[in-house]
């Protein structure tokens, strides 16, 4: 079985439609893909939908989380989307993201590159407004070559010049909602230090010790010295590990299934959680 846990749609900041991205799971020969888009569940009616025969989907969210000051996100798995404490968070971070990409805005415009907001609304359209959408309006501009490069301390980075912060949830509370609605969590690129800060080892610990399920070793932003001293820590921490491809479609390099996940990691996630199964394809409309 192929297995790829950490997919994103236009539902946040990939590029391709739900639909669109479980069609191109399937005839990238995945067996497993999992719908993963930023604080937001909206793309998985239309995903189940098209659903090709011999795709199964897993649905979940990336969650924001920070934890003393730095940035991190929880994958989280089959939970309930309806659990109301859950939904009630999830709302209060994705209701924060249009003023802070405004604010991102106006500081870029502060420092003289003249995007606008109805040029990153335009690139966002219907989802959830991120910095990957004010990052592409950068590259649009000529500000920067490409997405990844507007995460730097000079533009869109934690703590960059026109870098805004926004609500985000505390990682033990992520674990406890997700827990309470069902669901597996599971610490997405917990070592991807050019992305900005990481945490220490010592607090993925004290996660693993509140409920945390796994960690995401086998990723892009993991070379192989990284993945391989991941891979003892969660060992010695008795946590699962994943891979994953993290597909943004066009606005990463990344392929689907160019990391995957270990199917025996996969039938322990199914097997824990409770607010949701996976969704077997039946051919799609």
């Amino acid at each position: 079985m192929r297995i790829d846990l950490h997919c994103h749609s236009t539902a946040s900041d990939g590029t391709d439609t739900p639909a669109e991205l479980v069609r191109h799971a399937s005839a990238a020969g995945l067996d497993v893909v999992a719908l993963t888009d930023h604080d937001t569940t909206r793309g998985h009616a239309e995903a189940i939908a098209a659903l090709p025969a011999g795709l199964t989907l897993v649905t979940g969210a990336e969650l924001s989380c920070r934890l003393d000051g730095v940035s991190m996100h929880m994958l989280a798995y089959l939970f309930d989307p309806e659990e109301p404490a859950l939904l009630a968070e999830r709302e209060l971070v994705r209701d924060d993201r249009v003023p802070r990409a405004k604010g991102m805005v106006a500081k870029l415009n502060e420092l003289g590159v003249p995007v606008t907001w109805e040029q990153v609304a335009r690139i966002a359209g219907d989802g959830s407004v991120g910095r990957p959408h004010v990052a592409t309006a950068l590259v649009e501009l000529g500000v920067v070559p490409t997405v990844g490069d507007a995460f730097t301390e000079e533009w869109l980075a934690d703590g960059g010049r026109a870098h805004v912060a926004k609500h985000e949830t505390d990682p033990f509370e992520a674990i406890r909602l997700v827990k309470g609605a069902g669901g597996v969590t599971v610490f997405a690129h917990p070592a991807a230090g050019k992305r900005g800060r990481t945490v220490p080892e010592s607090a993925i610990a004290e996660l693993a010790a509140a409920g945390l399920d796994g960690i995401e070793v086998d990723h892009l932003d993991h070379d192989a010295d990284t993945r391989a001293h991941l891979r003892g820590l969660a060992a010695d921490l008795g946590l699962l590990v994943t891979g994953s491809s993290d597909y943004h479609g066009s606005r990463k390099t990344v392929a689907l299934g160019e990391y995957t996940t270990d199917p025996e990691v996969y039938g322990e996630i199914t097997r824990r959680a409770t607010g949701a199964f996976p969704v077997p394809g039946t051919g799609g409309s």
